[in-house]
């Protein structure tokens, strides 16, 4: 069967999103953009439309979309349509056969999900970014490129882990929370802060 993917979102993410699906085999890649018709490409791939039609056939989706909220209600609006959301993992990650992702994930290059990991929906795990052993991330999740969780950690919908930080081992951070780049975080995480520095401390 001819793999086709439509990708919702032709910025940065979106070409990570369509290198990493050429890489699983996917044959046929198109964008959708609200862009479109001034862009017409991304990189090898065309941006055929700036909004994605009702019917999609046989294409799968992708949401590409870095805003975590705005990807995850995407996704769930598509869901709700029956469209097809694969979990993309590109065939250099370490994904354990017993972790358990949800629709619409995305797992790129050099990514490591441990055993026991448990993945939300429409969540992002970016290069080289880990997630240990029994780590539990929410709906609409970003783990940054290079970022860090130690075993058993959670992460609540929404949040976003910046790139190059570190969680200790059973930290908990909220919903909507955001931890900034290169933080230590070493305590828990209330909903909606922000999170900076080593240690990390709550931004005032």
């Amino acid at each position: 069967m001819l793999k086709r993917l439509m990708i919702l979102g032709a910025g940065g993410h979106g070409g990570v999103v369509a290198d990493a699906a050429q890489c699983c085999g996917y044959r046929e890649i198109g964008f959708v953009d609200e862009r479109w018709p001034e862009l017409s490409q991304k990189f090898v791939w065309p941006v055929v439309a700036a909004q994605l039609s009702a019917q999609v056939g046989d294409w799968q989706v992708a949401v590409a979309v870095g805003h975590n909220e705005r990807r995850l209600h995407l996704i769930r609006e598509l869901m709700e349509r029956g469209v097809d959301l694969p979990t993309i993992i590109h065939p250099s990650a370490s994904v354990s056969r017993h972790a358990t992702l949800g629709r619409g994930c995305f797992v790129a290059a050099q990514a490591v999900v441990g055993v026991g990991a448990v993945i939300g929906i429409g969540a992002i795990v970016n290069t080289s970014a880990s997630v240990d052993h029994d780590c539990v991330l929410s709906d609409g999740v970003h783990i940054s490129p290079g970022a860090h969780l130690a075993g058993t950690v959670t992460v609540g919908e929404c949040s976003w882990i910046g790139i190059g930080a570190v969680v200790r081992e059973g930290v908990a951070v909220g919903a909507h929370a955001m931890v900034g780049a290169g933080a230590a975080v070493i305590a828990n995480v209330p909903d909606g802060a922000q999170v900076l520095g080593i240690p990390a401390r709550r931004k005032t």
